[in-house]
């Protein structure tokens, strides 16, 4: 995304350092060799990020959380729901994908206690954890399998020759 609008400044936010690394040594090559000036990386965890990034952020994307996170945004955890609302500038969007195989994460689904999504789920449970904390007309989609081609990620490339894997979206917004 930092290449594709260079007006923009973009910080991807990891609790994994190693996951940083290499791909923060690419960001400080000169730009004609792949640089990124408008883009910075930070090791930080969810549940801790620093106040300076409070209010900065018009948009927030989540791509293929795993683990805490996963369990965090799908299950509603306040703590977590209002860390992400607090880096949250007035109008920001926040944007998650999921992309969970019920067969092949059967484990992680069962040890983070995920919920089977559906729209019943979504409207009388996660909803309302969402506005609680400040986001607004939060909304929920499965997206087919043609919208893979459009994520950049890397985990979207391994991820998309599964067609049991379903690519869950929820949006939402900070009025």
């Amino acid at each position: 995304m930092a290449q594709q609008h260079p007006e923009k400044f973009y910080i991807g936010i990891d609790a994994n350092a190693d996951a940083l690394e290499k791909i923060s040594e690419k960001l400080h090559r000169k730009p004609t060799k792949g640089g990124l000036p408008n883009a910075r990386f930070l090791q930080a965890a969810v549940e801790d990020l620093p106040a300076e990034l409070d209010g900065l952020a018009q948009e927030v994307h989540i791509q293929f959380p795993w683990g805490s996170l996963l369990r965090a945004t799908l299950n509603g955890e306040e703590r977590v729901l209002r860390n992400l609302r607090r880096l949250c500038a007035p109008g920001a969007c926040l944007k998650i994908i999921t992309g969970l195989d019920p067969t092949r994460d059967q484990a992680e689904i069962e040890r983070l206690e995920l919920p089977v999504l559906s729209d019943e789920y979504f409207e009388i449970a996660l909803m309302p954890r969402y506005h609680a904390v400040g986001f607004h007309n939060v909304q929920s989609q499965v997206l087919p399998p043609a919208a893979w081609v459009n994520l950049a990620s890397s985990w979207a490339k391994r991820l998309r020759g599964n067609p049991e894997r379903d690519l869950f979206c929820l949006t939402a917004q900070v009025t």
